[in-house]
């Protein structure tokens, strides 16, 4: 049976975190730039954390940072990382355990993809719009269309489920569910939550939204 559910997507991560977290030891560029542009100071928030990598940007930027992933292999990585820079919660991007508006700047990078239904992905970017701080700025991001890994249209106007194996050392694989957003179908995911875009880019094959609150209306 094909087990969609965001407990098989912590499984899954359960299973490889420990291997996965020894191949992704540096902050993505995109990150980099996105938090040396921020303003300091205040609470960030990373979403779908892993080992760490790119809490520990936030936590150079922010007064304090929030780490947030669903697997615990993968925080057993991230606390050896980052230590108390940072406070660790086990979590679900679609139900965030915070209060409303407490955020200033947050990283959402390389995770809504792997939430297996569209009502999953857009519960996930309500949440992030939810925890948000009125002037508040985050970065979301997914996989592409545009990736060279995948034969699609550059027109496509919808985007694909996949899954994708992870190798482990003797050669189990394990496979790891993807949604491959469009470019136009991540931009109008964003546009009809409750974020306001404020810039949308692709890189590395990659789309990249930054995002806000204001001017959104209930």
């Amino acid at each position: 049976m094909d087990d969609r559910s965001r407990a098989s997507v912590r499984r899954t991560y359960e299973r490889i975190g420990d291997h996965f977290s020894k191949t992704r030891e540096y902050a993505w560029p995109e990150v980099e730039s996105f938090v040396a542009d921020a303003e300091s100071g205040g609470t960030a928030l990373d979403v779908g954390c892993g080992n760490g990598r790119h809490a520990a940007l936030l936590a150079d930027a922010a007064d304090r940072v929030v780490g947030l992933d669903a697997s615990r292999a993968l925080l057993r990585e991230a606390v050896a990382r980052v230590g108390d820079r940072v406070s660790l919660l086990q979590g679900d991007a679609a139900s965030l355990p915070l209060r409303d508006d407490c955020v200033d700047l947050a990283v959402y990078v390389a995770t809504l993809h792997h939430l297996p239904t569209a009502t999953d992905r857009r519960a996930s970017l309500d949440e992030l719009a939810r925890v948000l701080a009125p002037d508040g700025t985050a970065l979301v991001s997914a996989w592409s269309t545009a990736h060279d890994r995948f034969d699609a249209p550059e027109d496509a106007e919808t985007g694909f489920d996949t899954t994708v194996d992870w190798t482990l050392p003797g050669g189990e694989t394990v496979p790891r569910f993807y949604h491959i957003y469009a470019p136009a179908e991540f931009e109008r995911a964003v546009a009809d939550s409750g974020l306001a875009l404020r810039s949308l880019r692709i890189s590395s094959g990659n789309c990249y939204a930054v995002v806000g609150v204001e001017g959104k209306g209930p």
